[in-house]
Order: C-alpha cells, then structure tokens, then sequence
C-alpha cells in the first residue's frame, strides 16, 4: 500500500507537469454469451449389483468431474459407489463447460431417482437461462507518459468483474484482467487491482478472454488516444513503450524468450492497409457520400497457461508395431487430440494406431496431490515432494488454451524419451547386424542424426528402418516398448532424476514415470511392472518451481495484431468491416487448418465482441428465459469481411521453437 501511494503521488505530480501527459478514462465491458452451440447435457445412472456410478457428459474438465462426483458419492449407505465410469467424448468448451455445476445435476438427479437411468439435457432457451456468461467489467484506468520521449511512466488500473450468483472462475478472471491489463507494453511503475463481486445477474465464467479482452482493450483504445494528443504514429507510439526481451511483466516476472512484439510492428507499419490509409480514407469517402472510413490498429499479448499446469500419457507399442496412446488431454474445438498425434508422429515417425483421451485415472502412475497448488507453501511443497508420489497437481482441465504447449508438452517428453532409450538403441541394433558391424560400423552415425523418412527411421545415410521392424527388436532385446510421463508447470517445469534400469540416472523435465520392458526383458525386469503392468520408478530427487512463482505471475505469452477497415453510416450509425489483416506469432505450427481455424474464429469473436453482442445483466437478461439467437446477435460471414481477410504468421525463430498456445479470443 505505500507503494500504491507513492504512484498516486507520482500522478499528481504529473499532472502538474507540463512535460508530462496524464489520460485518465472509465470503460465498461459487457456481459456476453459463450456462444457454444452444444447446449450442456448428461446422463447418469447407478448399477447396484457392481456399485458403479455411469456419467456421460459434456466437461472439458474430465478430472474435475470425476473428483468431485467422488465426494457426492462417499459414504452413501443407500447408493454405495465403488466405482466410477466416467465418458465425456468431444465438447465444444472454451471455458463455457470448466468448473461448470450441470453434471453434477444430472448425478443428484439420478440418485433422487433412485438409480435410474437419468437424461438433462438443456435446449437453446434453456442453455441462455442458466449457462455461464463472460463477466461485465468496469474499469478505470490511467496512464502517464513523457511528452518529449512518448515513453510510459505509470499504469493504473482497478477492474471490477460482475460474477453473477454462481463464484465459477471469477477469483481468477479478476486476477487474470489486472495482470493483462498492460497489453504489449512495458510500465516502469503499475498499480492495478482486480475485485469480483457477486450479483443477481447469470453466473459468469471463465471465457472468451478471461478479463484479459476486456483490460486490454482499455489500454490499446487509450494508446491510441494518448497517440492522437502527442501527434504521434499510433504504431510508432506503441514501438516505443513495446515490451522487449528480458522485461518484466507487471508482476515483475520475465516472459520466456522473445515476445517479438517489434517485429510484428513493424510488419503491421509496412502494410498496405497503414501505410495507404489517408488515401484509401480519401478516396473511399469521395465515393460514399454520407460514410466514413476508418483503419484501426491494435497489438495485444496474452499468457496462456494457469500456473499449475499439468500433462499425463501413457504411450507404448506392442511387437507388431501397433502404437497405442492414453492421454488425458480433451477435445473442446480446439483440435487438441489431433496435435497430440501428430506430435508423436513428428518424433517417432508414426501416428498412434490407437489414441484414447479424456483419461481420468492412470493406473501406471500411482500418484496423490491435495490439490493447492496456487496457495501452497514452499514449507508445506519441500515436505511433501518427499514422497515420490506426491505431485501439486494430478491432472488438468482443457483451460487457459493449454494443449499446443502445456499438454503437448507431455506428449513431447513421452516420445522423445522412446525416441531416446528405444527407437536409437533398436536402430543401432537393426544397422549394426551383419558381416563387420554392419552399415553402421564405417560412420559416425550419431542420435542426432536420426530423421523420419519416407518409409520409416532413418538418417545419416543409413537405409530406412520401418517402425514395426523397430518394435519387433526393441521387443526381441527387451527394451523399454512402454512410457507414462506426468508433467508439472508452475511458470517453469519440474525435473526430477530417475535411476532407470538399463539406462542408470536420468534427469528429466517429468515429475513421475512409469515404463514397460519388452518381451525379451529379463525376468527381474518383468518381476517389477507391479504398477498397472509398469515399472513405476519413484525419482531419487525432484526440483518443483518455488511457491514464489505464484506471485511473480505468468511467462508465456503470444502476441496478436489486427488492422480493421471500416465504414460507417453517418445517418444510420451502422458500421460495417470492410478488410481486415492479422499478424500471428504461433511458434511451431502442429496442424495449420487449425491455426487457420482458430484465427479465423477468433476474429469473428472480436468482431462479435466489438460491434454486436450484448447481454442485460439483470431482470430483462438471459435468465428471464426469453433469450435465444432470435434476440441475441452473432457475427456471420456478411459481417467479418470473409473474403476480404488475409493473416500472416511469424516464421518460428528456429526449428527447436516450441508452439505457442495461440488463445481464442
């Protein structure tokens, strides 16, 4: 608090400098429809003969749902459960469906039906009356900055959030408002407070930019007029306050690598849309009498990630080269399940045959957590982690964007430690048979050196091995045909070491691991997969990132720009896109027609956002039960320029770039 005093002061002793620009402005942001179009639904009923509990739902929080459906079970003496059979299947999510109450209605209404067979399942009315809604928030903001230099001195900001009746996120919406509040853009001094307050207005959760929209769009709108008061390039202006590599957030945390937030400046200042724009205004006014023409600019950076992000997966293959995955990740729209496997695919040369998601439960991994991983101590962390089967957090829900990075992490860490401890071990074995070691013996082929070709693992000149030949000798040898990783983020990966048979001590950016040894594996080996058919390996030593990590916030971010042509009505006040163009940072690209799809989407909601949709918070809103999309306005394709949009993406910085988690806003 006296540091909040002194910025205050430091406010009002610019104010009265004439060197000094203070813009201070109010702004609100409306209440809005997630807009998924799968309605929430779920079926439940009880088998009494095997104490089962059968729930079919739509979550993009699998884990969740199974936890807490164990506790509205424990201890029944009327409906013993002893088991739980959870499918969840593919849902349109987007953080409409994360911390969502309605899949425990469909377990309490099974169960007041004594056991039988249960269906809820919302209609569109039903789904507007009581289906979360994206926080209202009201904002005040101010921003200083040097005349002379245009360079920001102090940022200000409180944000409070309408949450509706139901808490869902909110606690963290607030928090994620302030911490986003500063877009791209590097504030010596910020003062920024977040609130989320209860009302008598529909629940609202945790999407469609997560307070993060909403802050940021209060910044860039003030750049732009801060621009406008000191004459300057609104592209120049943000160029000289940009964030660059090694500075810290608001929080006083450094984002991983670069942001490359000038370089996409720069291409959004060299394109045509900018630097044509008096000309273009000119001459497309001179052709509508009665319209005007308007080219808007913004660049904004999102984290992604939640500070307790976690991956589990279980990845092996049987002696006829039959690859199998059980993965946790689940499919909400964003094409999660798809990129898993072709991460696999990138690294071992072979899509899963067989792929599973939504697993809740890995019995190859026997771990426990209590599940406060945001407010644990580093005390109560360094005690715990003592155990070998205590992670922070067991499994996570499919929020914060999380599956190109967080998740596919995982994925990454399981394929590479087969790629390492089986595929280059059986390749050597496969290229150094025959006469004089074989073609092997006259290089110097390295693991390194392997690439997927045509055909199979190769590389270094050596001829193609098939992957079912690669199975068929790491089975023959006894190799490792199995792995189940667990991975643990907290702004920065846990590593733990491992004495792995065979392989001796390993330090890897896992937490837990389990492995499978082949068919031809010694009997000592075999005699230790007592854990689900795996060898579990309790770590002889693990570093968790400290519990400051909490404090100091986010790392991970990616960066988006948009130029926006538009027309407006001067009688009617209508306004209308004409064109529009995007500059992406993605990373590493998985699956193209997804980032394609996802920025394609992405810009109708900022659209939607921007010009068209709105909610009443209170008696005429969407609880009277009289909303529907008859009422409520959505974008199509006539109002976001369809076909009169281009995008570019920045090329990964190298070809060891990780994808980044590009957030649907």
């Amino acid at each position: 608090m006296d540091a909040a005093q002194a910025i205050e002061q430091r406010l009002e002793e610019a104010r009265a400098d004439p060197r000094k620009f203070v813009l201070r402005r109010q702004g609100y942001s409306q209440s809005i429809d997630p807009c998924a179009m799968e309605p929430d639904n779920g079926n439940a009923w009880y088998d009494p003969h095997t104490r089962t509990l059968c729930l079919i739902t739509a979550t993009q929080s699998p884990y969740e749902v199974a936890r807490v459906a164990a506790l509205m079970v424990k201890d029944n003496p009327r409906f013993p459960v002893e088991k739980i059979e959870l499918l969840t299947g593919s849902t349109v999510g987007y953080g409409s469906k994360d911390h969502s109450i309605f899949p425990y209605y469909a377990i309490a209404a099974c169960f007041y039906g004594a056991g039988r067979p249960v269906r809820l399942a919302n209609t569109r009315y039903d789904q507007f009356q009581m289906g979360m809604k994206r926080h209202a928030i009201d904002m005040d903001v101010t921003i200083a900055v040097d005349r002379s230099s245009g360079l920001f001195d102090v940022l200000k900001g409180e944000y409070t959030c309408n949450g509706g009746g139901r808490a869902n996120f909110s606690f963290s919406v607030a928090q994620v408002a302030a911490t986003a509040a500063q877009s791209i853009y590097y504030f010596p001094q910020s003062d920024l407070a977040g609130v989320a307050l209860s009302s008598p207005a529909v629940e609202a959760g945790s999407m469609r930019g997560y307070g993060a929209l909403q802050a940021m769009t209060m910044t860039e709108v003030m750049v732009d007029e801060i621009a406008a008061e000191l004459g300057l390039d609104a592209i120049e202006l943000r160029r000289r306050n940009a964030q660059r590599p090694g500075y810290p957030n608001t929080q006083g945390a450094v984002p991983e690598g670069d942001p490359r937030n000038l370089e996409m400046l720069d291409r959004a200042a060299a394109h045509p849309l900018w630097r044509n724009r008096e000309t273009d205004k000119a001459s497309y006014e001179a052709a509508h009498p009665g319209h005007r023409y308007g080219l808007g600019f913004a660049q904004a950076q999102k984290d992604y990630g939640s500070g307790a992000d976690t991956g589990a997966l279980v990845l092996e293959f049987d002696a006829q080269g039959v690859l199998a995955m059980r993965h946790c990740t689940q499919e909400i729209g964003t094409g999660a399940t798809t990129a898993q496997q072709i991460m696999v695919q990138r690294i071992l040369g072979k899509v899963p045959d067989v792929a599973v998601f939504g697993i809740t439960a890995f019995e190859q991994l026997p771990l426990v957590s209590n599940e406060i991983p945001f407010t644990l101590t580093q005390q109560q962390q360094d005690e715990l982690a003592r155990d070998p089967y205590w992670v922070p957090s067991l499994l996570p829900p499919m929020s914060a964007s999380n599956s190109a990075y967080f998740i596919g992490f995982s994925t990454r860490q399981a394929a590479r430690f087969l790629l390492e401890n089986t595929i280059w071990p059986a390749a050597q074995a496969i290229w150094g048979g025959g006469p004089a070691g074989g073609q092997l013996a006259s290089g110097d082929m390295r693991m390194q050196d392997l690439r997927l070709v045509n055909g199979g693992i190769g590389g270094g000149g050596m001829s193609p091995i098939p992957f079912e030949d690669i199975a068929r000798k790491a089975h023959e040898l006894g190799l490792i045909t199995g792995v189940a990783v667990h991975c643990f983020s907290r702004w920065q990966w846990a590593s733990a070491e491992f004495d792995i048979p065979g392989a001796g001590l390993r330090t890897l950016p896992v937490d837990a691991l389990a492995v499978r040894y082949g068919d031809g594996a010694p009997d000592e080996y075999k005699r230790l997969m007592t854990t689900g058919g795996y060898h579990f390996i309790k770590r002889t030593t693990v570093q968790f990132p400290s519990t400051d990590r909490n404090r100091a916030g986010v790392t991970q971010y990616t960066a988006a720009a948009c130029l926006v042509a538009v027309d407006v009505n001067t009688h009617t006040g209508e306004v209308r896109v004409l064109k529009h163009h995007s500059v992406l940072d993605t990373g590493m690209v998985i699956v193209p027609e997804l980032v394609s799809g996802q920025q394609q989407g992405g810009l109708a909601m900022g659209i939607g956002h921007a010009l068209m949709e709105d909610l009443p918070l209170y008696g005429d809103g969407p609880g009277n039960g009289t909303w529907n999309f008859n009422r409520y306005t959505v974008p199509r394709a006539s109002d976001v320029a369809v076909w009169r949009q281009t995008a570019e993406y920045l090329p990964p910085q190298s070809d060891s770039s990780p994808p980044r988690a590009w957030p649907k806003w």
